[in-house]
């Protein structure tokens, strides 16, 4: 622990320290390649895996089943419709539960199923709940999550150009966003994990987290760079930089605070509780609180760098800090 102490307080004061935004267009291909990879590979796999409340379709779940086979399931909906073809998806649901969705099904079907599967694991028909769930409901949800992400992004943009004083940090966290958005999206989409809407409200949340965290690292940059013209030690892109590796602990820090209780969650929520609604908030969560920590050292901060290092203030001082280099004796 003390040498971990150690290495942030190296980290603090320059002693050591790690060329982040000196290596950025490195970055800046590796996350191209990431996003051309979450962009392309759902689209490999046929488009993502959308749950029963985004593609509609009927839902039936069976609790105390005296067993968990999932063939059982299958075979009940197979002869209820007399189609071989059609797979249903079946879910086990924590020790004794099972979940099974269809295409919607007709009400002489639905019953069927219903007095199939009570015979099949062993239970009353009243163990057996079903229902139907419109994809209309489902739209409208991916309807309002979109306005309240483009509300946000407005909101954030407005935001952070006030407090920071410039358009180019706040340009810089929100390619960031977008960034951890895409990428998070497309694990979904190239893993084939189920779309679902606490999955959508998973994405939501990471943007806040990624949001915190990048306005934090640049917070510590504004301070950094503040009267950088005056300095004849470190250019303003060495500032940046400076800024990054102090506060880089703290991002590793927060990071694994942040993903110790998510990474708990999706353990019960999928293993032990079988709670489908715990396993996709966290999952989404998980994912995008690994991208945002990246996002934040590898891209937002060195994207601002490249963002004014051509303005001529920044050009000027750099040669000035050079040449002060220079002339001093090797």
């Amino acid at each position: 622990m003390a040498s971990f102490a150690n290495f942030g307080n190296d980290l603090y004061t320059g002693k050591r320290s790690f060329d982040f935004v000196g290596h950025r267009k490195l970055w800046f291909t590796i996350s191209a390649g990431l996003i051309l990879i979450a962009i392309v590979a759902p689209l490999l796999r046929g488009g993502f895996n959308l749950g029963l409340e985004f593609r509609g379709g009927s839902e039936f779940r069976i609790s105390g089943t005296q067993t968990t086979d999932i063939s059982l399931a299958v075979d009940v909906v197979q002869d209820a419709l007399d189609s071989s073809s059609v797979v249903p998806e079946v879910t086990i649901v924590g020790s004794n539960g099972i979940r099974v969705q269809t295409d919607t099904v007709t009400s002489v079907e639905s019953d069927a199923i219903v007095s199939g599967l009570a015979t099949a694991y062993g239970v009353e028909t009243s163990a057996v709940s079903p229902s139907v769930v419109d994809a209309s409901w489902g739209q409208s949800v991916t309807e309002k999550a979109l306005r309240a992400l483009v509300v946000f992004m407005l909101l954030v943009a407005a935001g952070m150009a006030l407090y920071f004083r410039t358009w180019k940090m706040s340009l810089a966290a929100l390619i960031a966003l977008l960034h951890d958005m895409i990428i998070t999206a497309g694990v979904y989409g190239a893993t084939g994990f189920e779309v679902t809407p606490a999955a959508v409200i998973g994405f939501l949340t990471i943007l806040g987290y990624s949001l915190y965290d990048t306005v934090v690292v640049f917070d510590k940059i504004r301070e950094n760079t503040r009267d950088f013209e005056d300095n004849t030690q470190m250019t303003f892109v060495e500032r940046v930089n400076l800024a990054v590796n102090q506060t880089l602990v703290r991002s590793i820090n927060t990071s694994i605070v942040a993903l110790l209780p998510v990474a708990s969650i999706l353990f019960i929520g999928a293993f032990l509780l079988g709670a489908g609604t715990l396993r996709d908030i966290s999952l989404a969560l998980l994912i995008g609180i690994l991208v945002g920590t990246y996002s934040t050292i590898f891209v937002a901060s060195p994207l601002y760098a490249q963002f004014r290092i051509n303005e001529k203030r920044v050009v000027d001082q750099a040669d000035k800090v050079h040449k002060i280099r220079e002339a001093q004796p090797a």
